[in-house]
């Protein structure tokens, strides 16, 4: 399958990086300290939405502030050695102009910057959760991106793990690819599906970027 676009739009988490285990034993211990269960977090939407958002659907108003930042401060101390980049990503990325592709993260950009460091991978344009004030799976952050980037939203590609950000980039007018790495194919719906970036390839040419899906 080939794409031809302007730019493309990656998710973070799930996408171009795994930080699954960090994540699992950041909340894991922030759940414990604000004696939530499982069951609590069974009846909410979690992955790729923002932690503000999630802390909000879990806890008092006058709670979320100190909750949102605890989280966070446990996730920035738990990045290093807890963060890889997932097959294909750096290949992927050093192919591409850096005008030419953005991350749309649902993390705050300290923790999406923290991250991305430990990964290797320096976008020049990222969209985080402080840059936005609804998260997926609103179209803003993606929209954004295409605003940044100086680009039609229609032609721009998005790649997502999430339903949540699937549906963002639906919502955006964008071309999407969903990538199994932490939900099921029959979970995703998408224009396209593949299992990592190392099915992704692109070239880019003065006027686009042409994206080929392996089949």
């Amino acid at each position: 399958m080939k794409i031809t676009a302007d730019a493309l739009l990656f998710d973070n988490d799930g996408t171009l990086i795994s930080s699954l285990e960090s994540v699992n034993r950041c909340w894991a211990r922030w759940a414990k300290e604000y004696g939530l269960t499982e069951q609590d977090f069974a009846r909410i939407q979690l992955h790729g939405r923002p932690a503000a958002e999630i802390v909000a659907d879990l806890l008092p108003a006058d709670r979320v502030a100190e909750a949102v930042a605890r989280i966070e401060h446990l996730e920035v101390e738990d990045v290093a050695g807890g963060v890889v980049a997932l097959p294909g990503t750096l290949a992927l990325l050093e192919s591409l102009p850096a005008e030419r592709w953005a991350v749309v993260t649902s993390a705050t950009r300290r923790l999406a910057g923290a991250r991305l460091d430990e990964a290797g991978i320096r976008p020049k344009t990222l969209i985080a959760a402080d840059d936005i004030s609804r998260g997926k799976p609103d179209p803003e952050p993606f929209l954004l991106a295409a605003e940044r980037l100086g680009v039609d939203p229609a032609r721009c590609v998005v790649f997502e793990d999430a339903p949540a950000g699937l549906t963002a980039g639906r919502a955006a007018g964008m071309v999407t690819v969903a990538l199994t790495t932490t939900h099921r194919a029959e979970e995703l719906s998408a224009d396209a599906v593949v299992s990592t970036l190392s099915e992704v390839s692109a070239q880019a040419t003065d006027t686009a970027v042409e994206i080929t899906l392996a089949p």
